[in-house]
This record gives C-alpha cells, sequence and structure tokens, in this order.
C-alpha cells in the first residue's frame, strides 16, 4: 500500500481535494520566484556578481568552471558603473520587490475572497528576499501545501529554469523536511497562453491603442521580450517558441472583433543582449531603426516578458529604446505598462493558485524533467582544440594559468576589502582578485 501511495500519491490527494482543491488541515502557502534587484546603488555590484556567478547565465567550459566566481567578480566590477548609472536613472534602485510584495498581498486578499486562506512567499533569486530566505520561512510557518509560480509567464532554461533547480537543490538538501507527504508541493511552471493573461495584456495594449480605433493602420505594436543565447534554444529551451506563441495569441485577442480592415499589426524583437555570442534576433534596438526607416511615426512597444517594472523597462525601453526610437523618426513611441497589480493579472494569478491546488502535483523534480531533458545544459560555444584530448589540455593549462594570474595577483595587492551585505550568504575567495589583473581575460571574451 506504501508503494502505491508513493506512485500515485499526488493523484489520489487531487481525488480528496475539496472544493477549490483546499482539504480540511491545509495550510496554503504560494511561492512566487523571480529574479530580484538591487534596491540601493551600493548593491548593485554584488547584485551583478550573483547575476554572472549563476551557471545558468554564464556558461564557462567545464575546464574553466571552478573559476566561475573569480570571472563573475571581474564582470560585476566592469559592468557595476554601467549598471548604476541605469538604477540612479529610476530613482536609485529596483522597484521589483516592493511591486512582487504588492502582487502577493493582493493575491492573498483575492484567494480569501474565494474561501482560501493562504500566504505568499517571495523568493529572488540573485538578490534579497533570496529563495533560501523564503523556504526557511514556509518550513518555519509549517505550511503543508505549496504552490510555486515563477513570475515569468514563458519558461526558460536561464530564469524559471534556473530557479526551479535552485529550489530543486534546496529540497534535496533535506529530504525529510520536504518530504511531499508533509508538503505537498505544485509548480507553475509556464503560463504564456493563460486566459486571464492574455486578457491582461491585451487590456492594457488596447488602452494604448484607443487613440488609434479609427485609423489602426497607422500604428503597430512591437513585443520586445528579454533574449536568451540562440545556443539554449538549440539545446531544447522552450522559451522562444512560447514567446512566438503568446505574442500571437496576444494579438487574437487585441484584435477579437475588429473588421478585416480595423486589425492592428505587430511584430516581436528580443532586448537586452550582453556578450559575445549570438542571442535571438532580431534585436529591438535594429526592429527601431527599420521602422522608422520605413516612415513608421506611431509605435506601441509591450514588454512581454515583464510581469513587473523593473530596470529593463523603466530604463533600457522608456529611456533608451525611446532614444533610438525618436532618432528614427518615431514621433509617437508608447510604451504599455507592465502588468504589475493590474485586477485582471491578480484575478489570472488567483485562477492559476486554485487550479494548481485542484490538479495533480507536479513536482520541482518532475518540472526538471519536462523543461530540461539533460543535466547538460548548453555552454556558450568556444571550442579549445580539436580533439577531447587537446581540449582537456588546453582546459588544464588555462585553468593553470589563470590560477597563475589569481595568486600573483593577491601576492600583489592583497585581498580587496568587502563592503557591503554578504553575497547570497558566501564570499568567494578573497571576494575578487583585482579587476584590472583580469581585464585581458574579459577583453579577449569581449565582455562589456
Amino acid at each position: 500500500m506504501q508503494g502505491i501511495s508513493k506512485m500515485f500519491g499526488s493523484a489520489l490527494d487531487g481525488a480528496a481535494a475539496s472544493s477549490g482543491g483546499v482539504r480540511a488541515g491545509d495550510k496554503v502557502g504560494i511561492l512566487f520566484l523571480n529574479l530580484g534587484g538591487p534596491e540601493k546603488l551600493d548593491e548593485v555590484e554584488d547584485f551583478l556578481f550573483n547575476l554572472f556567478n549563476d551557471e545558468d547565465i554564464i556558461r564557462l567550459p567545464n575546464p574553466l568552471k571552478p573559476l566561475q566566481g573569480f570571472i563573475a567578480r571581474g564582470i560585476a566590477s566592469r559592468r557595476a558603473p554601467g549598471s548604476r548609472e541605469a538604477y540612479e536613472s529610476i530613482g536609485g534602485g529596483s522597484p521589483i520587490v516592493k511591486l512582487t510584495q504588492e502582487q502577493g498581498d493582493n493575491l492573498e486578499a483575492e484567494l480569501k475572497k474565494r474561501g482560501i486562506d493562504s500566504k505568499v512567499y517571495i523568493g529572488m533569486r540573485y538578490w534579497y528576499p533570496f529563495t533560501e530566505e523564503a523556504t526557511d520561512k514556509i518550513l518555519e510557518d509549517g505550511i503543508n501545501r505549496l504552490v510555486v509560480i515563477p513570475l515569468y509567464p514563458q519558461y526558460s532554461i536561464s530564469t524559471s529554469g534556473s530557479s526551479i533547480r535552485l529550489l530543486n537543490q534546496i529540497f534535496q538538501e533535506d529530504l525529510q523536511a520536504w518530504d511531499p507527504r508533509k508538503i505537498d508541493h505544485t509548480v507553475v511552471p509556464d503560463w504564456y497562453n493563460h486566459p486571464g493573461y492574455l486578457a491582461t495584456q491585451a487590456k492594457l495594449i488596447n488602452e494604448q491603442l484607443e487613440e488609434f480605433k479609427n485609423n489602426p493602420q497607422d500604428v503597430k505594436v512591437m513585443f520586445s521580450a528579454h533574449g536568451v543565447p540562440e545556443s539554449y534554444v538549440a539545446a531544447g529551451d522552450p522559451y522562444k517558441g512560447q514567446i512566438e506563441s503568446c505574442a500571437d495569441l496576444i494579438m487574437k485577442e487585441v484584435n477579437k472583433g475588429r473588421a478585416a480592415d480595423k486589425q492592428v499589426d505587430w511584430t516581436l524583437c528580443f532586448q537586452s543582449r550582453v556578450g559575445p555570442v549570438k542571442w535571438l534576433e532580431p534585436y529591438t534596438d535594429t526592429v527601431l531603426e527599420e521602422l522608422g526607416a520605413a516612415g513608421l511615426k506611431n509605435l506601441v512597444c509591450v514588454p512581454l516578458s515583464f510581469v513587473s517594472e523593473h530596470v529593463e523597462t523603466l530604463e533600457e525601453i522608456d529611456i533608451e529604446y525611446r532614444e533610438v526610437a525618436e532618432e528614427a523618426g518615431i514621433s509617437n513611441f508608447k510604451r504599455c505598462p507592465a502588468l504589475n497589480s493590474d485586477p485582471l493579472f491578480i484575478d489570472c494569478l488567483a485562477d492559476m493558485t486554485t487550479d494548481a491546488l485542484q490538479k495533480p502535483s507536479l513536482r520541482v523534480s518532475e518540472t526538471l524533467d519536462l523543461y530540461q531533458k539533460s543535466d547538460e545544459l548548453p555552454g556558450y560555444p568556444w571550442e579549445f582544440g580539436v580533439t577531447k584530448a587537446a581540449e582537456q589540455t588546453n582546459g588544464r593549462l588555462a585553468m593553470l594559468g589563470l590560477a597563475s594570474l589569481a595568486v600573483a595577483q593577491v601576492l600583489k595587492a592583497g585581498c580587496p576589502r568587502i563592503d557591503g551585505p554578504a553575497i547570497a550568504g558566501k564570499e568567494p575567495f578573497c571576494a575578487a582578485f583585482s579587476a584590472d589583473g583580469w581585464n585581458w581575460l574579459f577583453a579577449a571574451l569581449d565582455l562589456p
């Protein structure tokens, strides 16, 4: 009987659930997973370190993986001044935590109206409150039904995947505490085609299109999604396909009920590329220049893969891309707001939660099996040597050279002082070596 319960526990649990998916004695928690962001300028560099120290973001060849932290610190040090300027231009920090907390408060209130007492926890991947803090609190509060909702509508290895892989590591470190018989958890891995999400996006777009209701041929909708390296997609990342399908579904909703000659035209592009590798195309800045050259004057930009305002919407789109658009001749550049706590979106989150509570559970490990079929994740397309043996030899030589440089830097300049909060609770060896000593490496890799 115990074996049958192990095999079919999720389905049996679902069958035993009462109306709304909540049973007597359930303590319901919802875990929001998101990127996070620095709330103060002096937090920017450490935030960037955490970002680039994630192997789902910066993929190094196997021989160089032990140096991930050193390289991440160098990249963070180089990028920090420009990033600080970006955050300073939007008020001195990211609003993502505040906006996510508001989403959580509103979701709790909506579920309360539906007869479900719940508590929302926020687990950010790269800054406070970290995922580890959220999971500690979930255990402390005695939650026994947990719905995990990544606040990324479309699944990618580098966003939802990274957060879910971390969550799986946390679960594996304490299997007893996270035993599904104690905490019945389920994941909503993607929701790019959820009717409530599509309806919310369509409503926000139509609000921006109101001034063109009599002449929709004079305006174009441009979806700008966060890009990922093409190597991710080649390795099976579903992100590109989900983004394309999502944009198409949203525009079907936008154009629903419009006459054939009143349909609104649209396009899709990708923003936020970094580093030397090829990212998904077309790029947002290139599309803006092409649209301007074609004579377009009116444009509605929709940040497709973002559910909260943050630096990619408030600075990259509102400031950088607006400037590109105006220089290209697009005189009326409008930007659709992110979903934030729009009542329709809160209803969508509540629907997703209740649906998840009623369906058989999808575990974290099962999610990774479904979306990331291999533990061997794609790396940057760097190749060393012409044979496997040559690659191993070159890799070992590279490690020896980098390690020698690192030791030389410490002997020469000592360990730099660590200011500010600890980095995800862990201090890298000497925090980092002198950034100057790594300049040759980042220049060679063309990392900005």
